[in-house]
């Protein structure tokens, strides 16, 4: 009850910042946003632009474990990941704050829950974040976002929600470790220092989980 108290506080209190006290939108927020989706990114710091595209990596690794986990959820799980491309945390929390400890899984994986499940889709999100860190990371120009995070809504507000999603996701990493029998779990938790990267990371590197389990035996990866 404490746990799920605290998510929905968490949950308040990011939404009434968000929306209350964050910095002002700027004139131009619309037209940044039309241009970041449709890849006209000249002139855009590339900061701005690996943040904006990684903040839709996030969702598609959330999925890779919420969907499953949601499998044994009294409530399900897909419209908190599909609401999750649009607003980040702002679904996400909730979800967490309503699901239950889910330390197994039963039944048969569906074509979808297959597909999340995939390890190639799992290399194919960690190529993906790799890629647009060390983009942003090499180009950016940092004193520019520094700048661009005081004063406008759009990029102060998705940068937090950048972080809550990397706090966030070990709070579902043990029931799916336990799910997968994985054992030694320690260097696993390092990789989640390592923002997005680390994330996807576990998604290659964790066993499959089986179409039947009962308890998970205690295994290494």
């Amino acid at each position: 009850m404490v746990r799920q108290i605290s998510f929905m506080l968490l949950w308040v209190g990011f939404s009434f910042y968000a929306f209350l006290l964050a910095p002002a939108n700027q004139p131009d927020t619309f037209e940044l946003i039309q241009r970041l989706s449709t890849g006209d990114w000249a002139g855009i710091n590339p900061l701005v632009v690996a943040l904006f595209n990684l903040m839709g990596v996030w969702p598609l690794v959330y999925a890779c474990v919420v969907l499953i986990d949601g499998q044994g959820q009294k409530l399900p799980a897909w419209p908190f990941v599909v609401g999750s491309f649009g607003v980040g945390a702002f679904l996400l929390l909730p979800y967490l704050a309503l699901r239950q400890p889910q330390p197994t899984f039963t039944g048969e994986k569906s074509v979808l829950l297959k597909l999340v499940d995939a390890r190639w889709l799992g290399v194919g999100l960690a190529i993906a974040a790799f890629g647009l860190l060390v983009y942003g990371w090499s180009r950016g120009d940092w004193s520019d976002f520094v700048q661009q995070w005081q004063t406008s809504r759009f990029i102060h507000v998705m940068s937090l929600d950048y972080c809550l999603l990397w706090l966030l996701f070990p709070a579902l990493l043990g029931d799916d470790m336990t799910r997968r029998g994985i054992g030694d779990r320690r260097w696993i938790w390092l990789l989640m220092l390592i923002p997005v990267l680390g994330a996807a990371i576990y998604l290659v590197i964790r066993p499959p989980l089986p179409s039947k389990t009962a308890q998970p035996e205690a295994a290494t990866v």
